[in-house]
Order: C-alpha cells, then structure tokens, then sequence
C-alpha cells in the first residue's frame, strides 16, 4: 500500500494569538529610511513598549501597526490579515489607538460621551449616527474605569491634558479592540496626572483579559508596570528586543539614547538618571 504523503499540520492555536507579524519592514521616504529591516512578533498576551528617542522610528512602526501606512518592502500581518490584502477599514476598528495626532482632531466643543461613542462609527464626533443603548452603556462604563464618569458632558476643550488622555483612551476601547496602540500617553502630564495615569495603565494591563498592547514613550519613567516586552530602536533600526526585565540596562539605554545613565528598578518601575 502507498500511502500519502504527510501533510504538515498547522498550529491554528498559536496562529490565531499573534496579534502583530513584521518581515523584514522597511519604510523609506525618498533616500531617507525611517525603519529599516524591522522583525517584529507580539502575541495576544503580550504588553510591549517601543523605547527611542525622538527620530527613531516609533511613531512610523505604530503606523504600521495600526494600519495607518503600508510598508515600503516587506510584510506586516495584522490580527491575522495582512496589508495589501485586506481592506484596512475593516481591520482599523479591531485596533484601538490613542495618540496626539487623533486628539488634535476632536473639537473642543465635542461633548466627551460623544466623543467616545462615535469611535463604533470610527468617526470623530457625532453627526447624524443613531446609537443602540448597549453603546451608551459601553462608553459609560469606560469612562467610569478610567475615572472621568463625571465629565460625561464636558466639552473636550474643558478639561485637562490629563482627562483628555484618559478620554482618549476610552474611546480606543469602545470597540472592544484586540490590539490597544498609545503613542505616548503621559506626554504633557505633570507628576500627578502622569502617576495616575500609569497606576490606571498599570491595572489595565495585568488584567488578562486586555487586550494585547503597544505603547511608545522615550522615556523609562513612563513604562508602567505589568508590561512585558519591550523593542528600543535608534536610527530606525532595533537596538535591543525582548522581555523587558532581560533587555533593560545602563548598556542598553546607551545604545539607544546615546547617553550615560544610572538605571534602577523600584517596585516593578524602572528609573533613569544622567550618570
């Protein structure tokens, strides 16, 4: 007897948790190149952050990642589909972001309930939609998790640079995404507004229910705890790329930033000092 051959199985259990896929990503801007050669997996469970000073690349690899901006040569695969084939208004409402770019684009006069709610019209501020009661309740309960229930009916321009990166990132979430991308969301916060953002941050993300996240800072301060990975990048290539706790050193924060510092880890934080 001849027997067929054995046809490779597929572990459609690992496939169906890898939340973002880079081969091989260039993004070239005429002879300028903002990423070069990025490789880059991150699986459901995962909380990454993508660590570089300004220039480095962040803010271009986050477009990518929230379907934003194709690459220039290789593949990038979002929650299982990948650009240029996919329509990118289908996959964008499954990817919640939360940046400075988006929130230059709400009126400040937009009432805050509003401005989350629209996000399941992937719109910015309410205009003729009609929403179910199941979406009412959905913004209010993300503005309540993220302690600005009470300015429901604020208007956007009111409040403080604090409240409106809680908003922000309520909105995100109102489609129950599964990738979360925050491009630096303490930036522009003092010391309070940012500790109380990265305790909610922090919370957020040991819940294992999150969905997986991304968030871009240049600044070792603003990690908040319970992340796991992290990529630092310089010049549009990575310098290092792993578990967080493995990868982050005085040598590894040099290589990134060009600086010399004292780095120290307090209660799940990490801190840096000019040495």
């Amino acid at each position: 007897m001849v027997l067929p051959p054995l046809i490779p199985m597929i572990d459609e259990a690992m496939d169906s948790d890898l939340v973002i896929d880079m081969q091989d990503v260039s993004v070239r801007r005429g002879t300028n190149v903002l990423l070069d050669q990025i490789n880059w997996r991150v699986e459901l469970d995962e909380r990454w952050v993508i660590l570089g000073k300004n220039g480095a690349g962040k803010t271009t690899l986050l477009k990518l990642a929230s379907a934003q901006m194709h690459p220039s040569s290789g593949t990038v695969t979002l929650l299982g589909d990948r650009l240029g084939k996919v329509d990118v208004f289908d996959l964008r409402p499954r990817i919640g972001l939360a940046s400075a770019a988006l929130a230059s684009r709400i009126p400040p006069a937009e009432h805050v309930s509003d401005i989350v709610v629209s996000a399941g019209y992937s719109v910015m501020g309410r205009w003729r939609e009609a929403y179910d009661d199941i979406d009412h309740d959905r913004a209010r309960t993300l503005l309540r998790q993220w302690g600005v229930e009470r300015l429901a009916d604020r208007q956007f321009g009111t409040l403080s640079e604090g409240e409106r990166k809680r908003v922000q990132i309520c909105r995100a979430l109102m489609t129950d995404p599964e990738l979360l991308l925050l491009d630096e969301p303490a930036a522009g916060l003092d010391l309070t507004g940012r500790e109380d953002l990265l305790a909610r941050l922090s919370e957020f993300a040991a819940d294992a229910d999150a969905p997986a996240m991304v968030l871009v800072t240049h600044h070792v301060e603003e990690i908040p705890r319970a992340f796991t990975n992290v990529m630092m990048l310089r010049d549009g290539s990575v310098v290092r790329e792993g578990l967080l706790d493995d990868q982050m050193s005085e040598q590894a924060i040099f290589d990134t930033f060009g600086v010399e510092v004292y780095l120290s880890k307090r209660r799940g934080r990490f801190f840096a000092s000019v040495a």
